[in-house]
């Protein structure tokens, strides 16, 4: 017998009632443009076998329902059908904001989310709080809010592993400006380990990477009023590159410090 979803991975009562009222629109007791009829066809154009004939009330009542009394696949479904049935503009409730923050919800019920950042060796006060922002709107708007606090994470927790290293860096320091300097003069990555050559390839990739994150953040995060936004896929892509970049340089430290223990 297959154990009931989590709760945290169904849509939330507030994110349902944000999509009713926020995205599709009521009027009237009635959603959108739902007639009884448009409302059983739109679940079998999703392939659902779903009657919302079965349930009483308006078409909004019923469509609450249903999500509601839905697993997290076919929630995402729903929610997929949704954003194609009503496109962005054809509504002033329709923003690119509130679809992006849709597209965050479908990504999350069906599995495709960011990498979890690990637990920490060195970090400071500033990390934990950009890490825990990330993390929260992650989860309830989507990746695109999220890049400025992945950004701010990456960017404290590099300046905290120069710090403590005691390598010098500028004060306005990039992030890739800091990833190089560790590369370079820090003590746990001098040691690529087999293949050194290939791993130095991989880093010098991802030193690339890390200096389009600041035109991306500045430009097309939520980190300054840009009236163009990354898209959900290319902002979890960006958030993932740096919890990457997390997870080696922590492994590095730790790795060493086992080293030394022993």
């Amino acid at each position: 017998m297959e154990s009931a979803p989590r709760k945290e991975q169904c849509l939330r009562d507030s994110e349902i009632q944000k999509l009713v009222y926020s995205y599709i629109g009521v009027e009237g007791g009635y959603l959108g443009d739902f007639s009884y009829r448009k409302h059983h066809e739109f679940y079998l154009l999703l392939d659902l076998d779903i009657n919302p004939d079965n349930y009483t009330g308006t078409t909004r009542e019923r469509f609450i329902k249903v999500i509601s009394e839905s697993p997290p696949e076919v929630q995402a479904k729903i929610l997929e059908g949704i954003l194609n049935r009503y496109s962005i503009g054809s509504s002033k409730l329709r923003t690119q904001d509130r679809y992006n923050e849709i597209r965050g919800w479908i990504s999350r019920l069906t599995g495709i989310g960011p990498i979890e950042h690990p637990d920490l060796q060195i970090t400071s006060e500033v990390v934990e709080r950009a890490l825990a922002d990330a993390k929260h709107l992650l989860g309830s708007t989507g990746a695109t809010s999220g890049v400025d606090r992945a950004h701010t994470a990456l960017h404290g927790y590099l300046l905290v592993v120069c710090k403590q290293a005691s390598i010098v860096s500028k004060s306005d320091a990039s992030i890739n400006e800091l990833f190089k300097l560790i590369l370079q003069q820090h003590q746990s990555l001098k040691n690529s380990g087999h293949r050194k050559e290939d791993i130095e390839r991989v880093l010098k990739a991802f030193s690339t990477i890390l200096d389009a994150l600041n035109p991306l953040r500045n430009r097309a995060s939520v980190a300054h009023p840009n009236e163009v936004l990354l898209g959900e896929a290319e902002a979890m892509l960006v958030i993932n590159s740096a919890w990457t970049i997390l997870h080696y340089i922590d492994a590095k430290l730790k790795d060493r410090l086992s080293k030394v223990e022993t």
